[in-house]
């Protein structure tokens, strides 16, 4: 594992919410509301948690243009760190 890795799987594994909503998502797409729910979070809380995955690579969101429904899916550096969760 590169050193590159080894950081953005501490930067997931520092926060059992990153954890939860990078297993809830897998291989699936989901909204912010869905992640919101399973995870227990608020929205606006869900809302920062996503953006800094989004930072990091971690996962896209498939159409930024949408004001609700946003779609969130994991990127292969993403699939590359749940891999190391499981």
């Amino acid at each position: 594992m590169d050193k590159k890795t080894i950081d953005t799987l501490s930067f997931i594994k520092s926060s059992k919410y990153r954890t939860k909503i990078l297993l809830f998502i897998g291989n699936k797409t989901k909204i912010p509301s869905e992640i919101a729910k399973h995870v227990n979070l608020s929205n606006t809380h869900t809302s920062k948690y996503l953006n800094s995955m989004k930072e990091k690579k971690l996962i896209i969101c498939l159409n930024e243009e949408a004001k609700r429904g946003r779609l969130y899916q994991l990127t292969e550096k993403g699939f590359e760190i749940l891999e190391y969760l499981k």
